[in-house]
């Protein structure tokens, strides 16, 4: 195991920090290496402290209503290429 100072941090990043620790019952030091970890070790999905996804969140929202369609008009013609005279 390593150790890690980490100076001049923002007085509301530590609050929160700590609002963190309080409700999962660890402490500000496990909260924390648990933050650092899950970011630094994570396969790159953002995911909420229950530890589901922004896809799945989106999916569990919307899938009870069939989902939405959504139409998308026909695209025009396009710009001809710039002619520089």
């Amino acid at each position: 195991m390593s150790t890690l100072t980490i100076r001049n941090l923002d007085t509301n990043v530590k609050q929160k920090l700590r609002e963190r620790a309080a409700v999962r019952g660890v402490s500000m030091e496990e909260e924390a290496r648990s933050v650092l970890a899950k970011s630094v070790l994570s396969d790159g999905v953002d995911q909420d402290p229950r530890g589901e996804s922004l896809y799945a969140a989106i999916r569990r929202l919307v899938e009870p209503h069939g989902g939405f369609d959504i139409e998308l008009p026909e695209r025009g013609p396009t710009r001809g290429p710039l002619k520089f005279d």
